[in-house]
């Protein structure tokens, strides 16, 4: 294995609370770092940065010497810790046999026992550190762990590597392994980023000719404005021949946030009854509701 030490916010063993897979017992490598910030989110108006409330700005770090003690923020990105630099510190890193190592760790009986998902998060876990890192991941794992279903939760906007392509087609054919790409496009009247980076419809595509799996997943404030783009960007990936189900997940990275009781949030079932009536599938934060506004759940 390599010596490189990859930077990385967290290892746990949980459920997916997110699409598809919501249920499934599930071991999850949080990666340090992301290309966009997503500040935006929950925001009265995520297209005026000059508005934002940003909680995360103003935590005093030298407070926590652990991630999993930081609050989960109702302003901006709930996940702010996995790239910030000011949380650098509180980072792990280590090589990616030692990751593989600590990840088993996490499990009950450290093993997959072909039973439970893996998912790759962030940040972001298609950047190019990250994509050499799961790839000596998986290899060190090689036959001894056999993972039914892999999902990468990705905003979309990576270009797969070609050892990364080449890897993961391979892999597919032999082990039977799902390659799963849950993409969450970050939108300008909901994460406050610019469509010219955030939206990449062409990269997307790329996943889509690598595995027929996954899921278009967009959170949604339940603003009019948020719904037309979103039926914007849908028909953007529908042209490059993107053909994964839509998922809509309220906005919310807290249980209040959720229930609408935070400025600037709008109520999960209000937004639900729009998703339910356009037809479209309702991504609901189940984690969130079961262990509340904690880091590692």
């Amino acid at each position: 294995m390599s010596p490189k030490e990859y930077a990385y916010s967290e290892i746990f063993y949980s459920m997916q609370g997110e699409g598809k897979y919501t249920g499934e017992p599930t071991a999850w490598l949080r990666f340090f770092l992301c290309n966009l910030q997503c500040d935006g989110f929950g925001q009265k108006d995520p297209t005026d940065p000059s508005t934002y409330k940003l909680p995360y700005q103003d935590v005093n770090v030298e407070d926590y010497d652990k991630i999993e003690k930081l609050p989960v923020f109702a302003y901006g990105c709930d996940s702010s810790y996995s790239w910030s630099k000011k949380f650098r510190h509180l980072q792990n890193k280590a090589t990616s046999d030692v990751i593989a190592e600590r990840i088993l760790d996490s499990l009950p009986n450290r093993t997959f026992d072909n039973n439970i998902h893996m998912c790759f998060t962030g940040g972001e876990p298609l950047m190019r550190h990250a994509q050499l890192a799961v790839v000596e991941i998986m290899k060190y794992y090689a036959d001894k762990e056999i993972i039914p279903s892999i999902t990468f939760e990705t905003n979309g906007t990576q270009k797969l590597t070609e050892e990364f392509y080449d890897y993961w087609e391979l892999k597919q054919k032999l082990s039977g392994t799902e390659l799963f790409f849950s993409v969450s496009p970050k939108l300008w009247s909901v994460a406050g980023e610019k469509r010219t980076k955030a939206i990449k419809p062409e990269i997307v595509a790329q996943y889509r000719r690598l595995s027929p799996n996954g899921q278009l997943k967009f959170v949604c404030n339940g603003t009019k404005e948020s719904w037309n783009e979103i039926e914007e960007v849908i028909t953007m990936f529908r042209e490059q021949g993107v053909d994964y189900p839509i998922w809509i997940m309220p906005l919310g990275g807290t249980v209040e946030g959720q229930k609408g009781e935070i400025d600037g949030h709008i109520p999960a079932h209000v937004i639900a009854d729009e998703t339910l009536q356009r037809g479209y599938r309702v991504a609901a934060r189940v984690h969130a509701y079961l262990w509340e506004n904690i880091i590692g759940k």
